[in-house]
């Protein structure tokens, strides 16, 4: 196990230092100056120069990717002061701190795409296992009906409904906004309830489809049967052996959708009003702020890393005979 946490990280390390140049140089590709944007309207040629200096964009291309790089681990001095370690640059469209931007908007997202994880987890495999487990009834029939619906809608589609229906309509539930989770656990839920429930709802239907044919198709293993053949009861096979066996395939699909996940959460973002990373990204990507753009890529990323060796790592406590090293 350590020894393939220590390859993989390895790797992801790797993975993120192509992610920073690819990002970084194809930035520089764009005909516009970037430090025009910082500049505004009126700008003239001295002020311009000026801001070159103050942002480091007088230096060759790969001198400042190389500052870049540095600054993320001890750091990087500016004319417009020093900025800490990790240190992602300033914003060329507000001269911001970009760490400090980034962590602003962290919480946001991590609790959107945490709880719309839990929720679509809990719901979609809870409902596959109960169409599973009563094959051919009428619940089967409903489960299984209902998630291909539910799989062809959007969230920009049903986020909107949602919003009619359950808050500009009814006044049941409060328009979705931020609280921080240490300040007021209540209004956290409260506010996060419905994108959790509309961004969760996508995904709940493929794992309900996946959840109930891994599941009927573990009912028919060997070991299943001989479980059943040594009389142990239908629940006990049913949840000890089959059930646990079903995850694998499930897990393995999990880690690939994480990417989609933080996608999903930046079109939730956009359409619930939320000032989160994915919002962040759209901005910078908006108005070409690199080192804006260059920071939330680069945690996006090493997020969706983490989580996958999250997940690799869950494979050995799931089923002993997957061997990591």
């Amino acid at each position: 196990m350590l020894q393939f946490l220590i390859r993989r990280s390895f790797g992801a390390v790797l993975i993120l230092v192509l992610i920073s140049a690819f990002t970084f140089f194809m930035f520089f590709a764009i005909p516009q100056d970037p430090a025009m944007l910082a500049c505004g309207k009126n700008c003239t040629p001295d002020a311009l120069e000026i801001i070159h200096k103050n942002l480091g964009l007088d230096k060759p291309v790969t001198v400042q990717y190389w500052n870049f790089l540095i600054g993320i681990f001890a750091g990087r001095d500016f004319a417009v002061g020093h900025c800490a370690a990790p240190c992602f640059g300033v914003s060329f469209a507000n001269n911001q701190n970009v760490w400090d931007t980034i962590l602003d908007r962290f919480p946001l997202t991590v609790s959107l795409t945490v709880g719309s994880l839990v929720v679509f987890l809990i719901v979609g495999l809870g409902a596959g296992l109960l169409a599973a487990k009563n094959r051919g009834t009428w619940i089967d029939k409903v489960f299984s009906s209902g998630s291909l619906v539910i799989s062809s809608l959007q969230i920009y589609f049903l986020g909107p409904l949602v919003l009619l229906a359950l808050v500009y309509s009814t006044g049941w539930l409060e328009k979705p906004k931020y609280v921080p989770f240490s300040e007021d656990l209540g209004g956290w839920f409260a506010g996060l309830l419905i994108p959790w429930v509309v961004m969760a709802t996508i995904f709940t239907a493929n794992y309900t489809r996946m959840s109930r044919s891994s599941m009927i198709e573990q009912l028919q293993e060997e070991h299943v049967r001989a479980a059943r053949a040594k009389g142990m009861s239908g629940n006990y096979t049913f949840f000890r052996y089959a059930w646990r066996g079903s995850l694998v395939p499930i897990v393995t699909i999990l880690g690939i959708d994480l990417s989609a996940l933080m996608g999903g959460g930046m079109v939730t973002e956009m359409t619930f009003g939320l000032a989160g990373i994915g919002r962040l990204a759209l901005e910078s990507v908006t108005n070409k702020d690199l080192p804006m753009l260059m920071g939330v890529m680069l945690v996006s990323a090493a997020l969706i890393i983490v989580f996958n060796l999250i997940v690799d790592a869950l494979y050995a406590v799931i089923d002993p005979r997957v061997r990591l090293s």
